[in-house]
């Protein structure tokens, strides 16, 4: 199968699948499980960010997760063919992880996700549940269910085929809700950090970082048009989007680099 033929397999499933719904999740856990909104990135420095944050006073708040710490597990096939893909800048991309909001056990609850940009616009349709068996199903394990969502993702791990946990990337981030009631969704992460080792949900944090120190992240998450006061914001600052993938980063600076730099001493050995 090609990769036009995956495309055409999303193309219809965006057709007969909703991306609105609010979901049961499993051991009664509620939570959005697809997502569609354009997602917007810039690069903040200290004196921006605090700048932001003044302005957001009085029109957003900081959601009930607060200060969260986020946990990724990137998976991907031996010659990284999807964040290798992703970089290419293509029309169509997509990547598979597992997260969670916190260290996990075995039996606790994590998020396995596919997120998929078309045309700019990002979608995202995830899946609840314990650990341990999101890890044996990406292993090539027996499908847990028979949602359409889980349809997808085991399509997904079938397409690629001998997809592999990679890369461990977690950040800290904030998140704000609007409170005019519109869609708007802002999150500042920071404290980026990255690794190929220990790569289980159930470990710790830590890692080399993927930004520089001081820099934040921010994400402005919308299904139409950015607020008039965040464009303004962004105008006087002279602040220009930016293409910003974490594990992008992490690929080209400590897995693209290496592997170059190897074949290079190989070809003079």
């Amino acid at each position: 199968m090609s990769i036009s033929e995956n495309f055409l397999y999303f193309k219809f499933n965006l057709r007969f699948a909703p991306y609105t719904d609010l979901t049961k999740g499993r051991r009664d856990m509620d939570y959005q499980n697809v997502f569609k909104r354009y997602e917007l990135k810039y690069l903040l420095d200290e004196r921006q960010r605090q700048d932001l944050l003044d302005r957001m006073d009085g029109r957003m708040k900081i959601d009930g997760f607060g200060h969260t710490v986020i946990r990724n597990i990137y998976y991907d096939t031996d010659s990284y063919r999807l964040i290798r893909n992703s970089l290419d800048k293509p029309v169509y991309k997509e990547k598979l992880r597992v997260r969670s909001y916190r260290q996990v056990t075995a039996d606790d609850d994590v998020f396995v996700e596919i997120k998929k940009k078309y045309e700019s616009v990002v979608y995202k349709r995830r899946i609840a549940l314990p650990e341990k068996e999101a890890v044996m199903w990406l292993a090539g394990g027996k499908i847990p269910g028979d949602s359409q969502i889980e349809k997808e993702i085991g399509y997904f791990r079938d397409f690629y085929g001998g997809l592999k946990p990679k890369v461990f990337l977690s950040y800290e981030r904030e998140a704000f809700y609007p409170l005019d009631g519109s869609d708007t969704r802002i999150t500042l992460d920071s404290n980026v950090l990255a690794r190929r080792s220990g790569l289980s949900l159930r470990d710790g944090i830590y890692g080399v970082p993927v930004i520089g120190s001081g820099t934040s992240i921010l994400e402005v998450k919308v299904s139409a048009s950015i607020p008039a006061w965040l464009i303004t914001f962004l105008r006087e600052e002279g602040i220009q989007k930016a293409s910003v993938s974490k594990y992008g980063r992490y690929y080209e600076e400590y897995i693209a680099e290496k592997e170059t730099d190897t074949k290079e001493r190989l070809k003079y050995a």
